[in-house]
């Protein structure tokens, strides 16, 4: 699979951006984004720090990709800090939803999906049918999650998506090695989420490689 959430010691991971992408590599993963969390304080430092690891891309074994989460930031500031982080070489963004686990401002999720240069919005926790089905017309895909609290409501994500032909990512949300995943357990999760196996197949396979030529990367 293409991992394209995770969170390294730039934010509040673990581990270096390096040891995310050979962990990744050993476990037979096919991809991986490195996408902190970030608001108007650390944008431009988070991304200065990544850019450099870019610099060293054919070194590793596997693909990796330099993005942000924009995270509990008020939904009126999302779009300057998504124009922000594109101007410093972030490839792909993310917004944190609003996941039940978390008080995420409400508007949040409307405001990511109503932009076309938002890739993902993280753990949308109840979205809307209105808000899916924008998020359709802007291409902004919904996020299966796999980490504890964030997946909550992941089954209301699914049935959403089957309703307005959302198109839908999983991705670990990982902290710390052990929240990495394989192929396998990834589509076990859109199983349980109430995905049918060739839906889940599609999501994990073909998904990942239809945003990665969205986002120009390929």
């Amino acid at each position: 699979m293409f991992d394209f959430h995770t969170h390294s010691v730039f934010s509040d991971g673990e581990l270096l951006p390096s040891e995310i992408i050979r962990r990744m590599s050993v476990m037979g993963n096919k991809g991986v984004a490195i996408t902190d969390h970030v608001d108007m304080s650390n944008l431009e430092s988070v991304l200065s720090k990544l850019e450099l690891l870019k610099k060293d891309r054919d070194s590793f074994e596997i693909p990796f990709l330099v993005g942000v989460e924009i995270t509990h930031v008020p939904p009126e500031r999302i779009d300057g800090l998504v124009r922000l982080a594109r101007k410093k070489g972030a490839e792909v963004i993310l917004v944190h939803g609003e996941t039940l686990s978390e008080p995420v401002r409400e508007g949040t999720n409307r405001t990511a999906v109503s932009n076309p240069d938002v890739d993902i919005l993280s753990h949308p926790g109840l979205i809307g049918l209105e808000e899916a089905e924008i998020a359709k017309e802007n291409g902004v895909y919904l996020e299966i999650s796999a980490r504890k609290g964030h997946c909550l409501a992941n089954g209301h994500v699914a049935r959403v998506s089957m309703e307005t032909g959302a198109e839908l990512l999983i991705n670990t949300d990982s902290h710390s090695p052990g929240d990495f995943m394989w192929r396998e357990i990834a589509i076990q999760i859109l199983r349980g989420s109430g995905l049918e196996e060739e839906s889940a197949i599609k999501i994990v396979d073909e998904n990942p490689e239809r945003i990665l030529r969205s986002t120009g990367w390929r």
